[in-house]
């Protein structure tokens, strides 16, 4: 459908600038002397319109280049959002070129207007700089999962002002799962604050820890062995394609602590995809539990008044 609908705007823009350009060549017959005092402005306003749908028509072109071709989403909403903003700069030029009958008078007035409009709006502007900044430097794409001054979410969008996330937690969930509610913030956060990117070097996993409560009678090995199985067996079903030795940095891995009860920790440390990390520590609890609570002379949990 997406692909469609462009295939027709370069068609509607393409017809629109052969027919503008036509109608610039025919104003140049003797059939139209009789309007020789309005042939200037029409020859302009005809190749104006000509240059601008030229522009719509070469960006239409490009951001269907840039769909077939790119393969992350973040890149390629990111070389859109860049065509766009040349294609309305550009056509924005030709205006001021045909309101002030120049293209140096067109430059030196959009200067001039630029400084004034620089001190009335600061605070979008230095957001817009921001986003140039995103382009270049990366610090997030949409798709990644981000953490910016108490703000957790997916990045959904990201215009030339603002971004937006899907939350995740918030104020209403415990865990990671998404609350459905968008958070906006403007772009010059980024210029101020910290941004925790959860799409690491190590992507599509990060790394996440589940402790489990044992006593220190347990046979630790045992405990060891069952958190480490659960952990793998769960890996190996919803990621086969990863389980050979090449990706041995997937092997998840157990510690043991004290805390201030009574009872030892048995934490096991696994990769996980952020937007799993919630189903990840149930599915790893679901195979590890049952076998912990078979061996009840290896394994002690706290239990009644003994938590």
């Amino acid at each position: 459908m997406k692909i469609q609908k462009s295939k027709s705007w370069i068609t509607i823009y393409g017809v629109l600038a052969v027919l503008l350009m036509a109608v610039n060549y025919l104003l140049d017959l003797n059939v139209f002397d009789p309007w020789e005092e309005y042939l200037p402005f029409l020859k302009k306003l005809s190749l104006s319109l000509f240059l601008i749908a030229l522009i719509f028509l070469v960006s239409k072109i490009l951001a269907k280049i840039i769909d077939a071709q790119s393969q992350s989403e973040g890149d390629r909403y990111n070389l859109l959002r860049i065509v766009r903003f040349l294609a309305m700069t550009f056509s924005l030029i030709v205006v001021t070129s045909f309101l002030f009958q120049n293209l140096y008078a067109a430059v030196l007035s959009f200067g001039l207007i630029s400084l004034v409009v620089g001190f009335a709006l600061q605070a979008p502007i230095t957001s817009f700089i921001a986003w140039i900044y995103l382009i270049f430097r990366r610090s997030y794409l949409v798709g990644d999962r981000i953490q910016i001054k108490g703000f957790r979410g997916d990045v959904v969008e990201i215009s030339y002002l603002d971004t937006s996330i899907l939350e995740c937690k918030g104020d209403y969930l415990g865990n990671d799962r998404k609350s459905g509610r968008i958070i906006r913030f403007p772009n010059s956060l980024i210029l101020k604050e910290e941004i925790i990117n959860y799409a690491g070097p190590e992507a599509p996993f990060i790394w996440n820890e589940t402790a489990v409560q044992v006593a220190y009678t347990s046979d630790l090995q045992f405990v060891e062995e069952c958190l480490v199985e659960a952990s793998i067996r769960d890996f190996k079903e919803r990621y086969p394609q990863l389980t050979s030795k090449k990706h041995k940095q997937w092997l998840p891995a157990v510690y043991f602590r004290t805390n201030k009860y009574a009872w030892m920790e048995a934490v096991v440390f696994y990769p996980v995809e952020p937007e799993d990390a919630t189903g990840r520590r149930n599915r790893l609890l679901k195979y590890a539990l049952p076998m912990l609570n078979a061996a009840p002379d290896k394994v002690k949990f706290p239990e009644g008044t003994l938590r």
